[in-house]
């Protein structure tokens, strides 16, 4: 019997997160007492309640995690590019971190005060707080990659890999930077819809799967090779989230409020304000410029979605972009058996609950 994109990649994450856990442990553990000078005392506590490693006391507690999609593509394309992941694992772990800072942040700016069934960072400690911990956390990922060197990396492949980081993760702040603007603009193309997520989401997918072939054979060109395919992934990913964040059920998502309820300007809102009626989009302004989007106005919303058939719209256009990462992939010449696992990925984007 086949497996499912999402028993495959769950075989995945079995196989390389234990690993990058630890990676990831060791990097916001407190310093031992006599130690060479670490962080200020208690920073490194915010930043495993964020991880949901801690209570808000300091008590351990279980805890699932994200899904980690980016250390698990780096790894994968280290693998297979022909590397030895484990050598990878410092680039693993400096993803996971640059995105939990970006979500430090993105929770304070969006005013969020759930995050995975729990309260937020700021919402605990405050936005100063808050802040401090989002910063910290940048800087100690950039602190992680550098022991790729540790791992048998070559020096100039480990410029390179930096290089790449801070070119991925500064997109990543322009793509949230424009998220935030497009919400003050009554509209919004597709087009700079999808150039948006391409740098909110898609960056830190490309510098994934980019980091892992790099580590295996320091071969620039073939590196932006998965990174490219890296990048058509996580737009697919992000207009997944769009989907779900409209019709997901939100005891899935963990998200208290639909992104209607939010006000949010994901793909479908996007594509129904460019192809309604014009009454239909003089009323979503009207409707939109209150407080709160309430529920008959969300009622009203849904309905004009479902009038253009947005469903169908959005999912078509996250297989498309699978697609085009799935068609990137075969052109790594892999193999098609080797190719599988990035396959799955591609389809496990596109077709999560979560």
């Amino acid at each position: 019997m086949t497996a499912t994109p999402e028993q495959q990649v769950a075989a995945l994450q079995a196989r390389y997160l234990p690993d990058v856990q630890a990676w990831l442990r060791d990097a916001l553990a407190d310093p031992a007492p006599g130690s060479a000078p670490g962080p200020a005392p208690g920073i490194n506590h915010l930043l495993r309640y964020h991880m949901g490693w801690e209570d808000a006391g300091g008590a351990p507690t279980p805890s699932e995690g994200g899904k980690a999609l980016r250390p698990v593509l780096c790894l994968t394309a280290c693998e297979l590019a022909g590397g030895d992941w484990r050598r990878a694992l410092p680039a693993a772990a400096a993803l996971e971190l640059v995105h939990n800072f970006s979500l430090v942040h993105d929770d304070i700016q969006d005013g969020d005060v759930l995050r995975r069934g729990r309260e937020t960072l700021w919402s605990v400690w405050g936005i100063p707080a808050a802040l401090s911990g989002g910063n910290a956390m940048r800087v100690t990922a950039d602190r992680t990659l550098a022991k790729l060197e540790g791992s048998g990396v070559g020096a100039a492949a480990v410029m390179w890999a930096s290089a790449e980081l801070n070119q991925r993760y500064l997109e990543m702040i322009e793509g949230q930077y424009l998220d935030m603007a497009f919400e003050q603009r009554p509209q919004v193309t597709v087009a700079d819809y999808l150039d948006m997520i391409g740098r909110k989401t898609g960056a830190l997918f490309e510098s994934a799967m980019f980091l892992g072939a790099l580590v295996a054979n320091a071969d620039p060109d073939q590196a932006r090779a998965f990174g490219a395919c890296g990048r058509r992934m996580g737009i697919a990913f992000q207009v997944r989230d769009d989907y779900l964040g409209v019709w997901g059920d939100t005891a899935e998502t963990l998200k208290p409020l639909t992104d209607i309820q939010r006000k949010k300007k994901s793909l479908p809102l996007v594509y129904l304000l460019e192809a309604a009626a014009d009454e239909d989009r003089a009323w979503l302004a009207r409707a939109y410029a209150d407080d709160e989007v309430s529920g008959p106005n969300v009622r009203r919303i849904l309905r004009l979605l479902d009038r253009l058939d947005a469903r169908r719209y959005v999912t078509q256009t996250a297989e498309a972009c699978a697609s085009e990462a799935r068609a990137l992939a075969e052109a790594l010449g892999l193999g098609e058996s080797r190719a599988r696992s990035l396959e799955a990925i591609a389809a496990y984007c596109v077709s999560r609950d979560r």
